[in-house]
C-alpha cells in the first residue's frame, strides 16, 4: 500500500483555507492546519476523516511562522502539497498605515516566508508520497488585475504573489528539483473578505476546484472558471473606462 499523501494548509481557521483542507481530507489526505487560532484548528482537524496535524502560526512573525512551517512538516509522514491561503482584506479608504501595513505585513511578507519555506523544504527533503518533489499553492485572487481605491493595498498584494508564483515557475526550468506551483486566482468567495455578490461561489465550491486544479497539476486556475473572462476584459480594456466599471 502506497503511503497516504499529506498536505499543509497555511490559514486553514476559516474561509478557503478550512474548505480546502476539509476537501483534501475527504480525498485521503493527511492534513496540517497552520493559523493564528489554535482551538479552532484542533476542533476543524477533529472533524476531519484523515488524521490532522496542528500548528499555531502567526505569518507576520516571519521567522518564527518559517520555524513553525518546518517543524509541521517534519511531524507530517509525508507533505506533497503546500498551500499558502493565510491573507487579510481590509478596505482603507483613509489610507491608514496600520491598516495597510498589516496588509502588506499578511499577503506580502507572510506569504514569501511561507513559501519559500515551502520551496526549500521540497528541495532539501523531498519528502513526499508522490513522484514529484511537491507542489506548491498560493491562493492569489482577480483583484490582483486591477487597482482599486480603497483596497489598493490588497489588490497590489495578491498581484505580488501572482507575479511571486509566477517567478518561482521560471525559475524552476533551470532547477534539478521537480516542484508544481498554481496560482489560484479566486473571483469573489463568500467570505469575510468578499467585497461582492458578482459571480459569488460558496467555500466548498471554491475548494473543489482547487482541489482539481492541484490533481491536474495546472500552473493557473481561476475559481469559478467564468472569472476568466473578466479578467481578460480587464486587460483588454483602457485603464479609464475600468475605473469607471470598478468606482
Amino acid at each position: 500500500m502506497s503511503e497516504p499523501r499529506g498536505a499543509i494548509v497555511v490559514g486553514a481557521s476559516s474561509g478557503i483555507g478550512e474548505a480546502l483542507a476539509r476537501t483534501l481530507a475527504e480525498e485521503g489526505y493527511r492534513i496540517g492546519l497552520a493559523a493564528r487560532r489554535t482551538e479552532r484548528l484542533q476542533r476543524i482537524g477533529s472533524e476531519l476523516p484523515t488524521q490532522a496535524y496542528v500548528a499555531t502560526m502567526d505569518v507576520t512573525d516571519v521567522d518564527d511562522a518559517r520555524e513553525g512551517f518546518f517543524q509541521l512538516a517534519e511531524a507530517m509522514p509525508s507533505v506533497d502539497v503546500v498551500v499558502v491561503s493565510a491573507g487579510v482584506g481590509d478596505a482603507n479608504h483613509d489610507l491608514e498605515w496600520e491598516t495597510e501595513r498589516r496588509t502588506i505585513d499578511v499577503n506580502v511578507r507572510g506569504f514569501t516566508a511561507i513559501a519559500t519555506a515551502a520551496m526549500e523544504y521540497f528541495e532539501r527533503d523531498s519528502d513526499t508520497a508522490t513522484d514529484r518533489d511537491g507542489h506548491l499553492v498560493g491562493i492569489s485572487s482577480v483583484a490582483s488585475r486591477f487597482g482599486n481605491g480603497g483596497t489598493q493595498a490588497y489588490n497590489a498584494s495578491k498581484a505580488y504573489v501572482s507575479r511571486y508564483l509566477e517567478g518561482l515557475r521560471d525559475r524552476q526550468t533551470d532547477s534539478d528539483a521537480d516542484v508544481t506551483i498554481t496560482t489560484i486566482e479566486p473571483g469573489f468567495v463568500d467570505t469575510e473578505m468578499a467585497y461582492g455578490s458578482f459571480w459569488q461561489c460558496s467555500p466548498e465550491t471554491a475548494a473543489e476546484q482547487i482541489a482539481r486544479a492541484i490533481r491536474k497539476e495546472r500552473t493557473h486556475v481561476y475559481v469559478t472558471r467564468r472569472w476568466r473572462l473578466v479578467a481578460w476584459l480587464l486587460h483588454a480594456m483602457p485603464e479609464a473606462v475600468c475605473r469607471r466599471l470598478l468606482s
